[in-house]
């Protein structure tokens, strides 16, 4: 089993991620870990040392979970992939994961500082339907439909 799984943030992915991985003890590879400069926040790390990461971790392991909401991430896992899951409950669901959303410590140093970008967040999740970027639902939309293993679309609550 080596699953990936793409979608607008606070769709659900790093919940049915976690589980997925718990279940089956698997590793799993959040995308945000290998996107972003470690310990600075909104700062994106070199793209081509990010692929190599996400392309390393599928390769190494026999079976594994992989999720975020960058498309050319997703796109370097593609290979080893056997089954891709498309979290897609719509916007207003996002949302209100986001309001939900507990401390993300792996992310951010305090409550309060998440808190301090939840706004930001949100507006960005509101734009998923209309992005022309590789975080966008035309993009992921794209991935999932030419994706030719295993594939599932959710358009409601896992």
């Amino acid at each position: 089993m080596r699953v990936a799984i793409i979608g607008n943030s606070g769709s659900g992915k790093s919940t049915l991620a976690r589980r997925l991985s718990a279940d089956r003890v698997l590793p799993m590879l959040d995308l945000d870990t290998v996107a972003w400069e470690p310990d600075k926040i909104a700062v994106p790390r070199d793209q081509a040392d990010a692929k190599a990461d996400v392309k390393a971790f599928g390769e190494t392991n026999k079976a594994w979970v992989i999720e975020g909401c960058y498309g050319d991430l997703i796109e370097a896992a593609l290979p080893c992939c056997t089954e891709l899951l498309f979290l897609n409950p719509g916007v207003e669901a996002c949302v209100a994961h986001c309001h939900q959303r507990p401390w993300e410590p792996q992310k951010f140093a305090s409550p309060k500082e998440q808190d301090a970008l939840l706004k930001q967040l949100v507006l960005w999740v509101k734009e998923y339907e209309t992005r022309d970027d590789e975080y966008g639902l035309k993009r992921h939309r794209k991935i999932f439909e030419e994706f030719k293993g295993a594939k599932r679309e959710f358009t409601s609550e896992t």
